[in-house]
Formats: structure tokens, C-alpha cells, sequence
């Protein structure tokens, strides 16, 4: 049966990343290493999963050569080093956001943190990269970039029990009737 993942940020070939985020690895070779081994060790190649924006460095070759060696079926919402020249073919898709669903769940996909999203009263989720180690926890939104998850792609099943966790923030919402009103007006239907 297949299995839904989430990542982000992973900036392969990126040597200013290791630097930024005080990434332990001691070139850019190990860490790419590290991040296909953790990515394939976790997701099988029947899996989905969405990577939530900057794949990887500037040069589209080097790109292509780790998107291949990477399992699972992938979809990239772009982040803001995600460049038509060197964004990997073989995406099923890639777009600025998104809304997905897995079973009942709606999710809430984009590079960046979003104060408010669609559906943002309503128990969707939102997930996000663009922060790095900070897990920038939200209401039902939290980052999901590699910096904050060990190097690894996230399970649905952990972002469902993360999600519990933050529950609490979405019933004190909840009862304060109308707080989101004028966002949520007008919203169109899924």
C-alpha cells in the first residue's frame, strides 16, 4: 500500500546551506549522500511525496542526477530557489500551492508559513518549508523542511500524531466564535 511523505528544503549541492543551517556534514557530497539514503530508506518507489520547495542547487545536471536516484512519486511546490532552469524533470506536478487530500484530510501545501490558508477554521492542515530547524508550529501548521526532521521525509502518519499534538491550539479557536469570519467568507468549495 502506498504511503504519503513530506519534505522541504533539502538544497542539494548547496554548500551555503551547510553553513546556514549548521548542517553536520563536512562537504556537500556527504551531505547529498546522507539525504538520498535517509529519503530512500523512508519512502518506497510506490510512495508519494510532496516536496514543499528548494530541491536543490543552481545547476540543472547535478539536480536531474539526484531526482532520479530518489524513489517515490514526487511533486514539487516551488520554493524560492526553485528555478524553471534548474528544476529536475519527472515531477508528476509542480505548482506555487496546493490543496490535496489523503482520506477525509485536507492539506494546505506551499513553501512558506501562512498565518491564515483556506480553510484555515475549518481542521485543514497547513505545511510548510522556507524556516529551516524551526519548526514554526501554528494552530495546524508546522514546518516539515529537513532541517527539522533529521534529514528525512516526513510519514502522514507522524504529520497526523504531530497534528494532535497542536490540536488544542484549533479548539481554543474554535471557541471564539467569528474571530475568522472575515477571512473565511466566501470561500469557494473543494
Amino acid at each position: 500500500m502506498s504511503k504519503y511523505f513530506f519534505t522541504s528544503d533539502t538544497h542539494f549541492f548547496n554548500e551555503k546551506i551547510m553553513e546556514h543551517c549548521e548542517r553536520p556534514f563536512k562537504n556537500v557530497q556527504e551531505m547529498n549522500e546522507k539525504l538520498i539514503s535517509n529519503w530512500n530508506k523512508t519512502v518506497s518507489v510506490i510512495d508519494y511525496v510532496y516536496h514543499l520547495g528548494d530541491f536543490g542547487g543552481n545547476s540543472l545536471i547535478d539536480n536531474q542526477s539526484v531526482f532520479n536516484q530518489l524513489n517515490g512519486r514526487k511533486y514539487l511546490i516551488r520554493g524560492n530557489h526553485d528555478y524553471s532552469y534548474t528544476t529536475p524533470t519527472g515531477w508528476v506536478w509542480i505548482k506555487d500551492t496546493a490543496m490535496i487530500n489523503i482520506g477525509e484530510q485536507y492539506i494546505w501545501l506551499s513553501h512558506y508559513p501562512h498565518r491564515l490558508w483556506n480553510r484555515a477554521g475549518q481542521g485543514v492542515w497547513h505545511l510548510f518549508g522556507h524556516v529551516h530547524r524551526n519548526k514554526a508550529e501554528y494552530w495546524l501548521s508546522f514546518n516539515v523542511g529537513v532541517d527539522a526532521w533529521d534529514y528525512t521525509p516526513i510519514s502522514f502518519d507522524k504529520v497526523k500524531n504531530y497534528m494532535k499534538r497542536l490540536h488544542f491550539e484549533q479548539t481554543c479557536v474554535e471557541q471564539l466564535p467569528g474571530l475568522f469570519d472575515e477571512y473565511l467568507i466566501g470561500e469557494e468549495e473543494f
